[in-house]
């Protein structure tokens, strides 16, 4: 197991770089886990990740990528809801690198 330091408190991150423990999350953890992923956060990363973190806190599951582009369209607009919009934010996959990101748990259909 690895482990993301930020501010001097190590966070422990799965195999695949998802915080162990989601409740770990902030935005100073969201910004340490893009720089990991090579990203740098613009207003647009953050508009997806806020989507994804009250989708899951009102559903207690991430959404699937149906749900999140319905909810991508109502909040940014229809012609972003595409998954070409999502993979100019999120190049190495954009459904998981944004959950990484958002501090959500992996789904358990990737594992």
């Amino acid at each position: 197991m690895t482990s993301l330091t930020v501010q001097g408190h190590a966070y422990p991150l799965n195999m695949s770089g998802f915080l162990e423990n989601p409740n770990d999350w902030c935005p100073e953890v969201a910004i340490a886990i893009a720089r990991r992923e090579q990203l740098e956060m613009t207003e647009e990363h953050w508009a997806i990740v806020e989507i994804l973190r009250d989708y899951h806190a009102n559903n207690r599951v991430v959404p699937m990528i149906r749900d999140l582009l319905k909810k991508v369209g109502e909040r940014l607009g229809k012609e972003r809801a595409n998954v070409r919009y999502l993979y100019t934010l999120y190049p190495c996959g954009p459904f998981m690198q944004a959950l990484k990101i958002a501090g959500l748990p992996m789904p358990c259909r990737c594992d």
